[in-house]
């Protein structure tokens, strides 16, 4: 089967009639599907256009469209009006919940030795690869599984079989990976469609993906235009690696801004219907940090922020350590073993340091001053700082107050790295 459709470049602007049409053709060329489930993202990846993908889904394949699963990973369920913002007129009861501590089933487990050789023999546990029951026993003969393709900070570039194994993934799959990931180290693979956790997730879907339906993955492009409207620039849909590989190799043209020098002051705005945790908005941290220089400030306007962790016992194990570096965080991991059985918050609380290079000001809307100091952030009033840098500055450089600062309005749309800092 392979590749169904696919279109796309960096100058790219899809209509909404030229993604339904690809989307179509590529439906057609299926043939007949009597129980088909949509695996789309939940509404942290609002602007990835799979909401309005999966209404089309549903418009295509009516009452034989019987389940839709976001793929949660550890995150909240969707409120209804999340649902009804991004899914439009689909059904609200095809919706089910997938619940990552209960609703899983375990299909394979990848030994110890191809971990260790993928981990550079940091880590030598095995891999299950784990996920929602509802895709093994649910009685369908498809899934589509409908995403963006970005660059990401546990495995590279988000999406392809990351949707599955981890979007619908178990507590030990998702805190092994997280783990692997920030053990080898987030600078050395976002933007990267080839890395350690990507190699695992490949496996996993090789080897085992044998005992679920077939899956077709539909996979979009999406940033920002000149005029800064948010734009598909790229539509891929298939089965196998194509898909993901494809749109990879345009979101890096699209989604990564190579810069020619270092920011001193990143000032990032987090959507405050998008972005209610630091598990969330710390990608005000991973998407900049390769830009940033040493010494530099990095504030983040988070309206929305109001926890730390959307998991009771992650929220619990950041308030317990706080965002410390990697040497810290590896102590504590071999001391507790409630971090030790999170491995996914251990991962967290590394991905989110600065590693003490450069300072990180949170201006939340619902959390504390005690509360950002303890896990060691530092904080801004964010009345201040909604003042001082407002929403209608354009995104890249902007001089505020005679003071240069690099102003980005959404960081789930990209990857910023200094071109000394970042090296094939």
């Amino acid at each position: 089967m392979s590749l169904l459709f696919a279109a796309g470049s960096p100058t790219t602007e899809m209509s909404l009639a030229e993604i339904k049409a690809g989307l179509f053709e590529a439906l057609n060329q299926l043939g007949e599907r009597k129980r088909v489930l949509v695996v789309p993202p939940d509404f942290t990846r609002f602007h990835s256009q799979s909401g309005v993908l999966t209404e089309m889904a549903w418009e295509f394949y009516g009452d034989k469209l019987i389940d839709v699963l976001p793929a949660l990973g550890t995150h909240t369920p969707m409120p209804d009006h999340q649902i009804a913002t991004m899914f439009g007129k689909t059904p609200r009861d095809l919706f089910r919940v997938h619940d990552w501590r209960n609703d899983i089933v375990t299909l394979g487990e990848i030994p110890s030795e191809f971990m260790q050789e993928v981990s550079e023999g940091k880590l030598d546990y095995t891999w299950p690869a784990q996920v929602n029951k509802l895709l093994r026993d649910g009685g369908h003969d498809l899934i589509l599984s409908i995403g963006q393709v970005v660059p990401h900070e546990v495995v590279g570039m988000a999406n392809g079989s990351k949707n599955i194994f981890i979007g619908t993934g178990g507590v030990m799959g998702i805190h092994r990976s997280h783990f692997l990931g920030a053990v080898y180290g987030m600078e050395r693979m976002m933007g990267r469609a080839d890395t350690p956790v990507r190699r695992v997730l490949d496996y996993a879907s090789e080897h085992y993906a044998d005992q679920l339906p077939p899956i077709v993955y539909v996979q979009t492009v999406v940033n920002k235009n000149d005029q800064g409207e948010l734009v598909v620039r790229g539509l891929y849909i298939g089965d196998g690696t194509e898909p993901f590989e494809k749109a990879a190799e345009l979101s890096l043209k699209c989604n990564f801004l190579m810069m020619d020098r270092e920011i001193k002051k990143a000032v990032v705005y987090l959507d405050p219907h998008e972005f209610h945790s630091t598990w969330l908005g710390n990608k005000s941290v991973y998407r900049t940090r390769m830009a940033l220089a040493d010494d530099a400030e990095l504030i983040v306007i988070a309206p929305g922020v109001h926890e730390f962790g959307e998991d009771k016992k992650i929220d619990e194990l950041i308030r317990r350590y706080g965002y410390c570096g990697t040497p810290k965080t590896l102590e504590y991991v071999k001391t507790d073993p409630e971090l030790a059985g999170n491995l996914s918050a251990a991962a967290h609380l590394i991905h989110g340091s600065s590693e003490g290079r450069f300072t990180i000001r949170y201006c939340p809307g619902h959390l504390t001053r005690e509360e950002i100091e303890s896990v060691h952030f530092e904080y801004g009033d964010l009345a201040e700082y909604e003042a001082k840098y407002p929403t209608t500055l354009k995104d890249g450089w902007n001089v505020v107050g005679g003071e240069e600062i690099f102003y980005i309005s959404n960081p789930g749309l990209g990857l910023w790295a200094y071109e000394g800092r970042f090296k094939d």
